[in-house]
């Protein structure tokens, strides 16, 4: 508990700050609305693939930056469809796709969706776990020609965290070596307080939930929070709003949305 209330604190001190420092928003600043969703493919707790009802669950979020987790391109079980693509032409958003690994003839991996022209997109390889993975770095530009890193991630998923600590030990050196602010999003399949989560705290500002809201999985009984949205560096970022959005058909996890400003 005491954990958890220095964390909002800690959000409510950074989103405040500017004022604090009599550094008033500006006409240049950017108002981005975030939000990462873990999707399992479009496969709800119906057992019916339905990209429209994925697509429905993200759309009155209006948001700007989506990363999208377990996301198929081509697969047998989704019906070969390119699902970063359909839900981009859905929503009305650029699409980047990175990839896992093969399956099912296609492949498996993740995506970020994006208002903003994606400039760059690249796979950032981290060690194995119980299967592939890579973070799915975005290089996007904002209004006003400022750039803009989205960086995406799914951490291995098993009680014990070993392969889990070690692809975000790998992602942290990556995160090191940016110039651009970043934002880091996804399902990093651990606790607060964890030393997986302990890498990003470190280094970045976290869009922390309210206290009464912040569980993300299951959907249906939601008993861990293991979604999160963080961004460095941490004097350019405010928070104005982060929520968990209340669904629980479309997907196992819970989508969350947060409303960033960029000085």
């Amino acid at each position: 508990m005491h954990t958890r209330l220095l964390r909002l604190a800690v959000a409510s001190v950074l989103a405040g700050s500017w004022l604090a420092a009599g550094l008033a928003r500006t006409a240049t600043d950017v108002t981005l609305r975030v939000a990462t969703y873990n999707i399992k493919h479009g496969r709800g707790n119906d057992n019916r693939v339905d990209l429209d009802r994925t697509a429905a669950v993200l759309r009155p979020l209006t948001p700007d930056i989506v990363g999208l987790q377990e996301v198929d391109n081509a697969a047998e079980r989704s019906g070969k469809v390119d699902e970063a693509r359909a839900l981009g032409e859905k929503l009305g958003l650029n699409h980047a796709f990175g990839r896992f690994m093969d399956y099912q003839g296609g492949a498996y991996g993740m995506a970020v969706l994006s208002r903003f022209p994606i400039m760059r997109s690249r796979e950032v390889q981290l060690p194995e776990g119980n299967e592939p993975r890579v973070a799915l770095a975005v290089d996007v530009r904002l209004p006003g020609d400022k750039p803009l890193t989205i960086i995406n991630v799914h951490f291995d998923w098993v009680g014990d965290d070993g392969f889990r600590f070690a692809q975000a030990g790998k992602l942290a050196e990556f995160l090191d070596g940016l110039t651009t602010p970043w934002i880091l999003l996804g399902d990093f399949n651990d606790t607060p307080g964890s030393r997986t989560l302990q890498l990003f705290t470190a280094r970045a500002a976290e869009a922390a939930k309210p206290r009464d809201n912040r569980l993300t999985f299951s959907s249906t009984e939601p008993v861990k929070e293991i979604d999160f949205i963080f961004m460095a560096p941490r004097t350019a970022w405010a928070a104005d709003e982060v929520r968990v959005i209340d669904e629980k058909m479309a997907s196992d996890h819970r989508p969350v949305l947060a409303v960033l400003t960029l000085r």
